[in-house]
């Protein structure tokens, strides 16, 4: 199992990524880079390959509204070069409010979206010929009826490092889940609990690999939580850490009828609390909203306790398919960042 960990946008970014070096000398394997509509993550995810030599570099995610399909295969393909071949494409299609509100693109057929624009991104990293593309969303080039010069196809200039960049796909849906199996390399779900994967996802999951190429490999799942190795107190305060991320999430990224997150809240088995979390951070009592996250929810979520308990959440996650353990270290006492993730690579090996 690897060890990965999310860059701290929200903050000094420059400072947490110097950190990184840290980390990456622990033992970390992989650092995701979030774009949600703080700064972009291509010049961050530039600025760490500068700084780094081994870890593993992914977006997580690049909205797929934001950016030409042909862009974001350039992106990842000039990420990988300069990473010398370290680089993961994640991918997802955020949600209506940060799409249309803060972008002003029309959210449709994220799926459909989704599954074209891998299709011209592999093309363009085989690079086996010009470039064209006859989908239901894009068409490249584009029809002579629409372009003001007769259209040419082309293929990228420069010679990507690796044909076969690693595609992951953040997604809670069951079609959006089933897709990603099919035609993803991995799946980045949120608010993950490995002990009730299979009962929400589990069927989806089993639709998109009856159709998955088996050149694919195994899907990768890339999941965790907030990791603090102690007890006591202290340990329950940092669970409790994740109250404000869940009712935000549960509660205020989207509208009625319209949270992906307060569906997957309602489908682990929390209905009463999802509408209840839901109707009081939209009334603006957020406060409050975070008080009603259950325990369990919080637990579940999260990688917080003695050593021994520790390891048993990592078995936890390993036996519903994790591949890459998703954390966010936060020491206790005189411990370090990169103490924590050096305890757990030795406990996740």
């Amino acid at each position: 199992m690897k060890i990965t960990t999310m860059l701290n946008y929200s903050g000094d970014v420059k400072a947490a990524a110097r950190e990184l070096a840290d980390l990456e000398a622990a033992g970390l394997d992989l650092i995701w880079v979030a774009e949600a509509y703080g700064f972009d993550s291509v010049s961050l995810m530039g600025y760490l390959a500068s700084l780094t030599k081994e870890v593993e570099i992914g977006s997580a995610i690049l909205p797929i509204y934001t950016r030409t399909p042909t862009l974001i295969a350039m992106t990842a393909a000039g990420l990988d070069s300069i990473t010398d071949g370290r680089f993961h494409l994640g991918l997802g299609a955020s949600g209506p409010q940060v799409i249309e509100g803060f972008h002003g693109v029309k959210y449709t057929d994220p799926i459909g979206r989704t599954k074209e624009i891998i299709e011209i991104c592999r093309e363009v990293w085989r690079r086996e010929g010009p470039l064209t593309h006859d989908g239901k969303h894009y068409h490249l080039p584009l029809p002579a009826e629409q372009a003001s010069v007769p259209p040419k196809p082309l293929k990228i200039i420069l010679h990507p490092v690796r044909p076969n960049i690693p595609v992951w796909i953040a997604s809670l849906g069951e079609k959006n889940v089933a897709a990603t199996a099919e035609v993803a390399n991995g799946w980045i779900p949120i608010l993950f609990i490995p002990e009730r994967a299979k009962m929400v996802w589990g069927d989806a999951l089993a639709e998109g690999m009856a159709k998955r190429d088996p050149a694919l490999g195994p899907l990768q799942i890339t999941a965790g939580g907030l990791l603090a190795i102690g007890e006591g107190e202290d340990v329950k305060n940092v669970r409790n850490f994740s109250r404000s991320m869940i009712a935000l999430y549960v509660g205020g990224m989207g509208a009625k009828g319209k949270n992906f997150y307060n569906t997957l809240a309602c489908r682990y088995g929390w209905e009463a609390e999802a509408e209840e979390i839901q109707d009081l951070y939209l009334a603006g009592k957020k406060k409050e909203a975070e008080a009603l996250v259950p325990e369990e929810f919080l637990e579940l979520t999260t990688l917080c306790g003695p050593e021994g308990y520790i390891k048993e959440r990592i078995a936890a996650f390993a036996e519903a398919g994790v591949t890459h353990l998703q954390v966010h270290p936060v020491p206790l006492g005189d411990q370090t960042a990169p103490q924590l993730i050096e305890t757990l690579k030795r406990l996740a090996s």
